[in-house]
């Protein structure tokens, strides 16, 4: 895992970022930056170059190699830094608080503001661009990318998605995004996988998921990823998050990521509530969201 790097943001100076930021830049053209080129990425002179990079080597922000030059390059946690003084600067984030959900590829961690929020930074990439790049359509096609693009354009599509679909679907409050880092609304509730429902909630929390489903469907979007660890549950309503892979609905292959998405959901509670379901055949309830009539997931009794 990515080490939390924001216990050394107090002892920064502005010349390591002026320095980080130019690793950043020049990471737009290789994976490794050649040190002789960050003065002008930088707009620091050589010396001052070699002085920010040993400093913010020690912190954990970059990594040095030798080759055929002497190259540096960002880690995450350099990454994290540059994306966090923006929102501090911004005025969005106060303090830093506590790792809080560690995802697939993305850490979540609870920070002060004027309201309860949450600050995720994607993690896209890192440990496996190859396979990220084969099995993501925002990844870049053609010239060099990295995994600092990777995440990024995670980050953006997730917010982006956020936005659009937020006024009629349960999801976080999207309220601000730098690089590869997103600040949202802190969910109520707890994780749907953490928890053991009790007999009158089951089935009302399984219609609440599949009615958010249809809400995101009448937005424009399909999940794409839909699991018990991305739902939030408070009382009997849900809240979806999550959602950097989320495909339009002129998407070639949106019905079969929905059919996914509901197979995967009502797959969940067949196995851990398996006397108490009484969900309508995932078939009717996909017809019914994509004709647009879909009321309720649940099998009508008299």
């Amino acid at each position: 895992m990515v080490q939390n790097a924001s216990h050394c943001f107090l002892k920064l100076e502005r010349e390591d970022f002026h320095l980080l930021s130019g690793v950043e830049q020049g990471m737009r053209f290789s994976q490794w930056v050649d040190i002789n080129k960050l003065p002008e990425f930088s707009n620091l002179s050589m010396k001052e170059v070699r002085y920010r990079t040993n400093r913010c080597g020690k912190f954990g922000l970059i990594e040095y190699k030798k080759m055929q030059y002497e190259g540096c390059r960002l880690k995450f946690e350099g990454y994290d830094i540059l994306a966090l003084r923006n929102f501090v600067e911004s005025g969005v984030i106060e303090g830093f608080g506590q790792l809080v959900g560690v995802g697939k590829e993305s850490e979540v961690y609870e920070v002060e503001s004027y309201k309860p929020i949450v600050l995720k930074y994607h993690r896209e990439g890192y440990s496996n661009f190859r396979k990220i790049k084969l099995n993501r359509d925002y990844t870049s096609n053609k010239g060099h990318s990295s995994w600092l693009y990777t995440a990024r354009r995670a980050a953006e599509r997730e917010f982006k998605i956020l936005n659009e679909v937020y006024s009629k679907v349960r999801v976080p409050l999207p309220i601000s995004q730098n690089r590869h880092a997103i600040v949202m609304e802190m969910m109520s509730g707890k994780n749907l996988s953490k928890l053991a429902l009790n007999e009158d909630q089951i089935n009302k929390v399984l219609d609440s998921i599949l009615v958010e489903v249809n809400n995101t469907f009448e937005v424009g979007y399909v999940h794409a990823d839909l699991s018990e660890h991305n739902i939030f549950v408070d009382g009997i309503d849900a809240t979806l998050f999550d959602w950097p892979q989320a495909v339009s609905i002129d998407h070639e292959n949106a019905e079969e990521f929905l059919e996914r998405d509901i197979s995967n959901i009502i797959s969940y509670f067949e196995r851990k509530y398996p006397k108490n379901i009484i969900v309508n055949d995932t078939k009717i309830i996909i017809e019914e969201i994509v004709s647009g009539n879909f009321n309720s997931a649940m099998t009508q009794t008299t």
